[in-house]
């Protein structure tokens, strides 16, 4: 892998560890990850993390479905849900696949670059 790609991933692993949707697990994930850059374990790590990501990140179709149904409505409250599925379909009329929340969009990022990560 190009140092570009890998320092291009490094700080979407870092947006998404910063981000307040990120997943304890997701985080964990990147640090370990992170951690591991150069070392024996780095292929290793990066299958882990690559996992973990395919398994957090939110199509938008759950997104809508999440933020319309009484769980989603539970944790947002009725107007955010109400506003976010409204978002989320306007994303989705305009091509998106998956939820824009700052670590989904890293997780896109990183799962971009899926196939340059496993080499």
């Amino acid at each position: 892998m190009n140092a570009k790609i890998l320092d291009e991933v490094v700080e979407q692993a870092k947006n998404l560890m910063n981000a307040s949707s990120c997943s304890k697990e997701a985080k964990d994930a990147a640090q370990k990850w992170l951690d591991s850059i150069g070392t024996d374990t780095q292929q290793e790590q990066t299958k882990l993390f690559l996992t973990e990501l395919e398994e957090d990140i939110v199509s938008i179709d759950g997104l809508i479905e999440f933020a319309q149904s009484e769980v989603g409505i539970s944790h947002f409250g009725a107007d955010a849900a109400a506003s976010i599925a409204a978002h989320a379909r306007e994303i989705k009329a305009a091509g998106a696949k998956y939820c824009d929340c700052p670590a989904c969009a890293a997780a896109e990022k990183i799962l971009e670059k899926k196939k340059e990560l496993l080499g």
